[in-house]
Formats: C-alpha cells, structure tokens, sequence
C-alpha cells in the first residue's frame, strides 16, 4: 500500500513526544517483524489511522513511500462505536494523552474501564490570585528543541477534519450566509504541529521568519509575544520578567 493513501486521524487523542518517534523508528529498523504483528489498522471509510498514526509518522520519516499488505490492515467489519473504541484501546500504552480531544470527542466511554487515567485536580474552593486575576502572568508554553531537519510545508498542518467539515457543509441545504459561518467555524479543527514548524522557522529566510513570528507561530520575544495576543508564555520568563522590572499593570 502507497503510505500517500493513509492519513493521520484528526481524532487521535495520543502524542509521541520526538524523542519518543526515534526509538519507534529504531524499532522498526531493528524489528520489521513487527509491524506485521501489529500492523496499521485504517477506517477503509475514511482512510483515517485508527491505530498506528505514530508508527505512520515513523515509516515516513524513515523515507517509506509504501509498505507490504500485510502491516496494514482493514477496520471493515467494525462498527463506528467499536472504531472509536479501538482508537482508545490500541493507545493504552504509550505516548500522552491529550486529554483535550479525549473530552471532545470521547466522553461517552467509560475510561477508567478502558485504563485511562484523568489528572485529578485538588478540590479547593479557596480563590487563588490566579482565580481573582484573570490576566495572571503565570502562564506557559511549549519549548522546543530544534533537530536541524526541515520538514516539508504539508507537515506543518493537519486539515482532514476541517477539509471533511467543508465537504459536509457544502453539500448541505443550509443558507449561504449560514454555510459562510460554519466554514469559518471550522478553521477551528485544523491542527497545527508546534515542533515541526519551529523546524521549519529555523531554516526559513528573514522575511518568512517574521511573517511566522506576526502569526504567532513561534514566539522569539516576550513583549512581541503580548503584542500579538499570545499569552502563554513560560512561567519561568514571568517570574524572571517580575523579577527584573516588577509587576506591570494589566
């Protein structure tokens, strides 16, 4: 099977950090036999991954443009529900969980049957200063470390679940003033990859290299990170940043 005719589920609620993706890759390498063991399994619907977008992310960055029939295999026989299921089930044991598309898309299960566990969160009714300041400077974002390996464009960005919402939208018989909404609306579901595109800032010329930094794509500079309406910023910078100058007004 051609690797171009899979793609990564939108859905999946599990990441695989890079280091993570390396030993997956080294596996493979080192074991072929087992992707037949555990082959990729696909929604034959759609396309989608059910189980193995990360061993799919793997095999191309190993350079496979197609793989043998026999590590890839048909969900045809199962349900929509028993699909969603298997999503879970097959991600037990291994990477994280991004709990966000675990609440959108997976409430209806039972987890903790399934072995997923949810963070607890202490039970205090005591109001915080971050409860009675919504503007709170403790605030947080994603650090990555860069590999020097560009990626192509078309890793940038998942858009299957926007591209299938426009189709079902504009299939509809809803108003065009409707049908205009819905498509902006479903701009929300495009999925963006931080690590990849900090890869590709660090080998883009200066004026795309800012372009990216206005979008807020990647953040270089504290005060330019505010001015652009990006607020999750590290912690440690915050408390460095007070530390040096004091509290700022909001």
């Amino acid at each position: 099977m051609k690797l171009t005719k899979l793609k990564y589920n939108p859905d999946n609620p599990r990441r695989i950090s890079p280091e993570q993706l390396d030993r997956l890759i080294k596996s493979i390498e080192s074991l072929p036999k087992m992707m037949e063991l555990r082959p990729i399994v696909y929604d034959p619907d759609t396309m989608h991954i059910l189980g193995g977008n990360q061993r799919l992310a793997a095999l191309r960055k190993m350079g496979k443009t197609e793989i043998p029939d026999n590590w890839v295999k048909s969900a045809d026989e199962m349900t929509e529900k028993e699909k969603r299921e298997f999503v879970l089930r097959d991600n037990v044991q291994s990477g994280e969980w991004d709990y966000s598309v675990l609440d959108e898309n997976f409430a209806d299960f039972d987890l903790d049957d399934i072995g997923i566990e949810l963070p607890s969160f202490a039970d205090d009714d005591t109001e915080t200063e971050e409860d009675e300041n919504p503007y709170t400077q403790k605030i947080e974002t994603p650090a990555y470390e860069i590999k020097g390996e560009k990626p192509e464009l078309s890793e940038l960005v998942n858009t299957a679940k926007h591209d299938e919402l426009i189709k079902e939208i504009d299939k509809s018989d809803v108003p065009e003033e409707v049908k205009s909404f819905l498509r902006t609306a479903a701009q929300r579901h495009t999925v963006f990859d931080y690590g990849k595109i900090a890869e590709y800032y660090a080998h883009a010329p200066a004026d795309i290299q800012r372009l990216m930094e206005r979008s807020a794509l990647v953040i270089i500079d504290f005060n330019d990170a505010i001015a652009n309406g990006y607020v999750r910023v590290g912690k440690e910078i915050a408390e460095l940043y007070r530390d040096e100058y004091g509290d700022v007004e909001r």
